[in-house]
């Protein structure tokens, strides 16, 4: 069997340092913003070349609370791709604000700047650019856009630890980063995990707030805030993680350029737009055979997936609010998106098995 991630095999890798980072923890019971906590904060502050890190509980929560720190609430419409995983959309509305969906470029499948401009309105606050699928989205654009009509950016980099554009890293250009440490993320732990990145000093320390319980000084609570916190278990295991990052995210382009080449004239694969450096938490292929090839895929023992079967502005949530939007290249791609297996754990033997099998089905 291949899987889309082998996070088992990764395990075994780092077993040794795992185990004992988490056997030390035990040890000295302190679970809840421990040392590993705060540790990690300052590792990925300076991997990322950022001011601040601030941990959380979720990807989905980086997003809601970045959003309530920069100030989004009723009333207010923030912009962003309807190609993408709905905690994108579920952080606006959990603040009151208005999502307003535009369409993908047809080759990167990140939103489309133009038509991000095409919808700012008086109500627009902010931009949330989507690093789908660890392709970087064109941040200079998007800032040049941003500044020109005085909209926060808040980048959502769920997918896209370790990507940059010419050195400067996805996280690090709008008002803040959301990332997620969902276990099969290119830096993932094993449940759930988020940060938020920020070189705004005020903003960091409204986050500190907001993720505990609106507190700065125990027992002393100074607004609502949220329980939303990492825990030190995850970070332990991400603070192992976080030093091989740079290899698994090279390992991944290694596989990713090994499928492209293998794949020509079978799907069309994924493509680089030149901008910023692709780290691959997917590997999705467009293909009008898309249910002939997963069929005989997963008869062969091969994992594979569809990310997105379903654009956020036709979702069930979202349908009658948007149903008189259309956003074709959303729904084109949609319809012929398939996933197939990509970590850093992949071999080119495995690949070539894969291929076989597409061969096949066509």
């Amino acid at each position: 069997m291949i899987p889309m991630v082998d996070l088992k095999r990764q395990y075994h890798k780092l077993k040794n340092e795992i185990d004992q980072g988490i056997q030390n923890a035990l040890e000295n019971a302190q679970f809840i913003l421990g040392p590993n906590v705060q540790a990690f904060e300052k590792e990925t502050a300076a991997n990322l070349k950022t001011e601040h890190s601030v941990s959380c509980a979720s990807g989905t929560d980086a997003l809601h609370l970045a959003l309530l720190a920069a100030g989004i609430g009723p009333g207010d419409e923030v912009i962003t791709t309807t190609f993408t995983f709905i905690a994108t959309a579920e952080a606006i509305c959990y603040i009151g604000a208005t999502p307003v969906f535009v369409d993908i470029d047809p080759k990167t499948f990140n939103m489309d700047i133009d038509a991000v401009e095409a919808v700012i309105t008086k109500k627009t606050k902010a931009i949330i650019p989507v690093h789908i699928f660890g392709q970087p989205v064109d941040m200079p654009r998007i800032m040049q856009l941003a500044e020109k009509h005085g909209l926060q950016v808040v980048e959502d980099c769920a997918q896209s630890y370790g990507a940059d554009i010419k050195g400067k890293m996805t996280g690090t250009f709008g008002i803040a980063g959301c990332h997620s440490f969902f276990p099969s993320k290119n830096l993932g732990c094993y449940g759930d995990g988020g940060m938020i990145t920020t070189n705004d000093s005020s903003i960091a320390d409204r986050l500190r707030i907001l993720r505990n319980h609106g507190s700065f000084e125990r027992y002393h609570h100074n607004i609502i805030g949220y329980n939303s916190r990492l825990d030190e278990l995850q970070a332990i295991i991400l603070r192992v993680k976080l030093k091989h990052i740079e290899e698994f995210n090279r390992e991944r382009r290694r596989a990713a350029h090994y499928y492209s080449k293998q794949l020509a004239g079978l799907v069309t694969p994924p493509q680089e737009d030149g901008i910023g450096t692709h780290v691959y938490h997917q590997y999705v292929t467009l293909t009008d055979k898309r249910d002939a090839i997963m069929k005989k895929l997963t008869e062969n023992e091969i994992a594979c997936a569809i990310y997105y079967p379903i654009p956020l502005h036709k979702q069930p949530v979202f349908a009658e609010q948007f149903k008189s939007l259309s956003l074709p290249i959303s729904e084109r791609v949609a319809a012929q998106c398939m996933a197939l297996p990509i970590h850093p754990e992949l071999t080119n033997q495995q690949i070539d098995q894969i291929v076989t099998v597409i061969k096949s089905a066509i």
